[in-house]
């Protein structure tokens, strides 16, 4: 018998090629006949066009193409995910440092850039915004021509949408401790280890995109739309991402090649360099003003939340972050009275988009601040307050919405333990503890593809975007279990539009409770067709036999799946095809379209000091839990944990963009731009998950992999204060900026 894949610390599919450099990423394809392409941009945010010079460029030997926003089709495209308010190549104005004006397609990539430096645009350098408070002053100029948001109230301002959800009455409850602040998040980039890159040619009356994106079915009918094509003539080919995390979800310049491969007649190379990226996508900054009312035991009286997300100039999709993550901003707490009024503001910045935890982090950072203050003034220990306040399993902490998924004190008391809280603190270190929770998808849609041939191997096909979450092994393993057959006999098709079957997106860590729902009900269907085999093979009622585990269970006996499908199947050979899908409609008057799949609840805890001299912070030990359901791969969980808890050490301790006046990044790339490296890791760091198999995915799994993000920065900042007396409201926690509220203090 086959042992059990699911639960083990099975093999990662692909990992080899990852490792040695054999796995072959977009950048790596190599097409006959490519063009590459080079953007031209201007030195400034925000520019009118006034002309552009392509003279110069077109004698450039090797140059074929030089596109600008005239040569396409009138008036100029626009798309996006929520709102079509994004050109194929800027038209009027430049609205970003990084919009690009003109492409340049050359043979070489050396003719390209050579080219793109040599066409000369004439323009007027305008008066841009960049921040939230001046996008919100009424003399602003505004980011976006209100003719692209008609019949919107709001157009003719930097507010492009404002939302308000609550239950209660704030105004009217009675708290006897009421504590106010503002917080803010920085502006970051998400930093995938593999560039963005985008591909196309004609293909006869179709087209053929290759692309980064973790959505290529989105991404399909984009490109359809733009170049009024059926769906079946446009072919989206997704190798695995080398990172995503959000920032490679929806389309970026995918649109710019079609269009160029189109006027070329030939297959088009876009592959963005790092400074590129840092100019394409982001996370959304943003400033949490917070008013918690307590009683004196530490209650939760009622929540006063309002939030203002800076989403730059283009929208993409991150009006949905604003909401999904607004409308969570309570937390995972019972609280009589809740208000919440969220606004994403236009500005001259890079367009945001998703990130890992999809704005959870922004508000978790105001949220579990504020209780910590509220419990320092209150005299109560932080971690008690939270657990007053928990909502227990099966409780309705959010009206209307799905009730507490999981045991989350067990969790919570979990990451307390492991940072022996209760335990004295030594001198000169502080520890703190946060809770974060995030709604899984609210919609979705999956289907997969299941093949067993005839000598036992299985062939899985599935829409999803393996970028380094491990889904692959994740469906595998599914198969594994279902069919009996061995990791080693299993192989996952994944990236393909003409060959995979329909996934909706790879998004709220939904692959494992969606996609692998779809792929474990595709293994049923291959079950029931191998008993329906059965049946006719060994003269037995379909009602008497099981198939389980790479056996047909008969009354009387056992037999090998693999010899039961091949004494169906007969001489000529062949195969069964099984199909499943797993889906999860929209909810009619739903604030999100939809009630959450699960939650991703994390409970995060550290332990740290800082050095006086010179503000410097080293995590001592750094501790992360999260309710997991059922840990289908207990490594990869771990893995997934331990990256999102470093990935949000990084905007807590270090990453922010940095601006000039005229809107310029002025820490473009990978040697001004700090992540954390290995000399910024903790110096111990445990991860934990808590599996009640509660979930709603194959074997009671949920979805995971934000979870660690997201309460990351209260718990650091938390500790910080334990260890200094400081509290500092803005983020990143930089040498400088402690260095300096200690000074202050002096």
């Amino acid at each position: 018998m086959t042992q059990d894949a699911v639960g083990a610390a099975a093999p990662r599919l692909g990992g080899y090629g990852r490792v040695t450099g054999r796995q072959e990423y977009l950048a790596d394809i190599r097409v006959t006949d490519m063009l590459h392409v080079k953007l031209v941009t201007l030195d400034c945010a925000r520019g009118r066009i006034i002309s552009i010079d392509r003279s110069a460029a077109a004698e450039v030997p090797g140059v074929r193409l030089i596109m600008t926003a005239e040569d396409l089709p009138q008036p100029v495209p626009r798309f996006g995910p929520q709102f079509q308010d994004r050109p194929v190549l800027a038209t009027g104005e430049t609205k970003y440092h990084g919009d690009p004006v003109a492409a340049v397609a050359a043979d070489t990539k050396d003719a390209a850039e050579a080219a793109a430096k040599l066409v000369r645009v004439e323009y007027e350098s305008l008066e841009a915004v960049f921040s939230i408070a001046d996008a919100l002053d009424p003399a602003a100029p505004l980011v976006q021509d209100p003719s692209i948001r008609p019949d919107d109230p709001l157009a003719h301002t930097n507010v492009l949408r404002e939302h308000r959800f609550g239950w209660g009455d704030v105004d009217a409850a009675r708290a006897e401790l009421i504590v106010e602040n503002t917080y803010e998040f920085p502006m970051v980039t998400q930093f995938a280890i593999e560039p963005h890159g985008f591909m196309a040619a004609p293909d006869g009356d179709g087209m053929i995109v290759w692309s980064t994106i973790q959505h290529p079915y989105l991404l399909q009918k984009t490109i359809a739309n733009l170049l009024d094509l059926p769906l079946a003539k446009v072919r989206v080919l997704a190798p695995d991402p080398g990172g995503g995390f959000g920032g490679k979800q929806n389309p970026k310049y995918e649109p710019l090649v079609a269009f160029m491969a189109l006027k070329a007649g030939r297959p088009v190379r876009l592959v963005l360099s790092l400074d590129e990226t840092f100019q394409a996508v982001r996370r959304a900054s943003a400033e949490i003003r917070v008013r918690t009312g307590f009683n004196t035991d530490g209650t939760i009286v009622f929540e006063d939340i309002a939030s203002d997300f800076l989403l730059g100039a283009y929208v993409d999709i991150a009006d949905r972050v604003v909401v999904k993550s607004s409308y969570l901003a309570a937390g995972p707490y019972r609280v009589p009275s809740v208000r919440i009024v969220a606004r994403g503001i236009l500005s001259h910045t890079i367009p945001s988009t998703a990130f890992r935890g999809f704005g959870t982090p922004q508000v978790t950072w105001g949220r579990e601040s504020n209780l910590d203050e509220g419990a320092r003034r209150l005299g109560i220990d932080r971690f008690e307050l939270r657990l007053r306040n928990l909502a227990e399993k099966g409780e309705e902490f959010l009206p209307g919405e799905t009730p507490a998924d999981g045991d989350w004190e067990q969790t919570a008391r979990r990451a307390a333990d492991l940072i022996r809280w209760n335990t004295p603190v030594p001198t000169g270190r502080g520890r703190g503890i946060a809770l974060g929770i995030k709604s899984g998808p609210t919609t979705g849609l999956s289907y997969s593809t299941v093949r067993l041939l005839a000598d036992g191997s299985v062939l899985v096909y599935s829409g999803t975007s393996d970028m380094g979450q491990g889904a692959r092994t994740i469906f595998a393993q599914i198969a594994s279990r279902e069919l009996g057959v061995p990791l080693s006999r299993i192989s996952v098709v994944m990236g393909d539009s003409a060959v995979v079957p329909y996934d909706q997106q790879t998004s709220a860590s939904r692959s494992s409770v969606l996609m692998g729902t779809a792929v474990l009900r595709a293994c049923q269907d291959v079950q029931a067709k191998l008993a329906a085999i059965a049946a006719r093979l060994y003269s037995v009622a379909e009602s008497e036999i099981s198939v389980e585990r790479g056996f047909v269970h008969l009354p009387d006996r056992d037999v090998t799946i693999v010899e039961t499908l091949q004494a169906g199947l007969g001489p000529l050979g062949g195969e069964l095809v099984g199909n499943g899908e797993m889906r999860k409609d929209k909810e009619p008057g739903h604030a999100l379209g939809g009630s959450a799949a699960f939650f991703e609840f994390h409970a995060t805890a550290v332990e740290l000091e800082v050095d006086p001299g010179t503000g410097e912070i080293t995590i001592i030990r750094y501790v992360t839990v999260g309710d997991v359901g059922t840990a289908l791969n207990p490594l990869q969980v771990a893995g997934q944990d331990e990256g999102a808890a470093i990935m949000g050490l990084g905007h807590t301790l270090m990453e922010h963009y940095i601006f000039d006046d005229e809107g310029r990044i002025r820490n473009l790339g990978a040697i001004d731009y700090r992540i954390p490296t290995s000399m910024d890791l903790p110096l111990e760091m445990l991860s934990d998950s808590i599996e009640n198999a509660d979930g709603p995915g194959p074997y009671g799994v949920k979805g995971i992999s934000e979870g660690g993000l997201l309460a990351v920065s209260p718990a650091v900042a938390s500790a910080v204060t334990a260890a200094t007396g400081l509290i500092i409201r803005d983020l990143p926690l930089t040498p400088q900026r402690v260095w300096e509220a200690m000074m202050e203090r002096v």
